[in-house]
């Protein structure tokens, strides 16, 4: 049985709350150990000792940083099996595919060996008679990320490397339903050469989540998760005067035109709609065949596809997907595919009694596939988050994009078509942050930014890239005259150039 506490100061400290929750290992429902739950003292001891150590950080160079980060990305290479194997047990997705997620996290760490040239400011020379003008990019001071349990290497790691790469501390409070790779992580980084107190790990539920938002010192929140606690981060964050960054829930569409390889699109929804059992804010949820006889064609292709996919244990490299989370998620999955059958969506591969021999208490589900969903089912409106893809027939192109534009979220989209001018039509006008052209996950590489629109999303700055660098410093400009024998006197009128 593992026990969680905290990670505060460079080293482990157990939890003092008296309050924890279990830790469950997926693919057998087993309890894995257990994670302590941090009261508001706690939290504002950790953020007291990232306060003490920032400033000196601050004072380090941004290429020695840099080099830092450079070691812990060597680190994680070194213990990549081992990270990958904590996160298979403790979330429920493969070892491929959490191989996959840590190394989508260590991309962005790459991106922040940049921070040299990130952090440049700005240098007008002469901008005036003797005048020069010039900015800076400077730490805010101490910040937090509080990250979701579906990419527990991924997210902490597109939070983190930023955040220290510009000179801040981080609180961190991961998921505490897979806290182990965020403790491994921390570990690491001060093997790496982090001082003590730069990144902390605090693990805990909405107490600590309230404790980062009230707590004066912390002058900025990065958040991902459901789009109803983005908005509440969201709003108490920058009710006390917070810069916050918040991203929320997904239903994904990919539309497929009559033109498309259907071979490619159908590969495409197989895998994007089924992978890490859909527990994605990237999956593709909902597929739009525009017109009846691309619909007709995809999903006669869909479903022997979907009936012979392979559920197994997150150990088992060849699964194409493993158990959900925890049980209760899985039973809320299964609520929502019985309440699309019970509006009228055609179900044409049922999951929900799914068993896993020798496994039979994990957290289980097939794949689904409805058919003839429509624009008001719960299904369509809300964001599932488990192996379960929504066909949602289009008329025509102009219908499928409205559908598109319609919905409330617009994290991620794809178009699926042989046509030039059909794609470059589509991405210009979809009200969507991220759009694949026959690319099914349209998840930007480290050095552009990610991020969604409409309720996808909160706040102005999107995640990595140089919007990051952007979010973790503040902007100070300095006018500059030195004396040179000019007199100008007192002047009452507002400078000018």
């Amino acid at each position: 049985m593992i026990n969680y506490g905290h990670f505060i100061g460079g080293k482990h400290v157990p939890g003092t709350s008296g309050r924890y929750t279990d830790v469950f290992q997926p693919m057998d429902g087993s309890i894995r150990g257990k994670v302590a739950l941090a009261t508001k003292a706690e939290l504002d001891a950790a953020v007291e000792n990232a306060k003490a150590a920032q400033p000196a950080w601050a004072a380090v160079n941004p290429q020695r940083r840099a080099r830092v980060l450079m070691k812990f990305v060597e680190l994680i290479a070194r213990d990549n099996d081992k990270l990958a194997e904590i996160l298979a047990r403790e979330h429920g997705k493969t070892i491929p595919d959490a191989k996959g997620d840590i190394q989508r996290g260590v991309e962005v760490v790459e991106m922040c060996f940049g921070a040299p040239m990130l952090l440049k400011g700005e240098y007008t020379d002469g901008a005036g008679p003797g005048i020069d003008l010039y900015s800076m990019r400077q730490p805010l001071g101490v910040v937090a990320g509080i990250t979701p349990f579906n990419f527990p290497a991924m997210i902490p790691l597109w939070k983190i490397a930023p955040a220290i790469a510009c000179g801040n501390a981080m609180i961190l409070k991961p998921s505490e339903r897979d806290p182990g790779v965020p403790m491994m992580l921390a570990e690491l980084a001060i093997e790496a050469g982090l001082p003590p107190g730069i990144l902390n790990v605090v693990n805990g539920d909405k107490d600590s989540v309230d404790a980062i938002l009230d707590n004066p010192d912390i002058k900025a929140v990065g958040f991902v998760g459901s789009t109803p606690i983005a908005e509440y981060i969201y709003s108490r964050g920058c009710a006390n005067g917070k810069r916050v960054q918040c991203f929320g829930g997904a239903k994904n569409h990919m539309v497929i035109m009559p033109d498309a390889d259907m071979d490619q699109a159908v590969d495409a929804l197989i895998g994007a709609g089924y992978g890490a059992a859909g527990e994605r804010c990237m999956a593709i949820s909902v597929a739009v065949p525009v017109g009846e006889k691309t619909a007709d064609e995809l999903v006669k292709r869909l479903i022997p596809r979907v009936e012979s996919l392979k559920v197994g244990p997150s150990t088992d490299g060849s699964a194409d997907f493993g158990p959900l989370v925890t049980a209760a998620h899985r039973d809320k999955v299964k609520g929502y595919i019985d309440a699309g059958v019970a509006e009228g969506a055609k179900l044409l591969v049922d999951g929900r009694n799914f068993k896993m021999q020798g496994y039979e208490n994990g957290f289980y589900l097939g794949g689904s596939l409805f058919d003839h969903v429509t624009t008001d089912m719960t299904v369509y409106k809300e964001e599932i988050f488990g192996p379960v893809l929504c066909v949602a027939r289009a008329k025509d192109y102009a219908s499928a994009i409205k559908m598109v534009n319609d919905h409330e979220y617009g994290n991620g989209t794809a178009i699926y078509t042989r046509d030039g001018d059909a794609a470059r039509d589509y991405a210009a006008k979809v009200n969507v942050g991220m759009v694949g052209v026959n690319f099914p996950i349209p998840v930007p590489l480290a050095y552009y930014t990610f991020g969604g629109w409409k309720r996808s999303g909160f706040g102005d700055l999107n995640q990595h890239g140089a919007d990051a660098f952007r979010f973790y410093t503040k902007t100070k400009t300095v006018t500059s005259r030195w004396p040179s024998g000019i007199k100008d006197g007192a002047s009452f009128v507002i400078p000018t150039m």
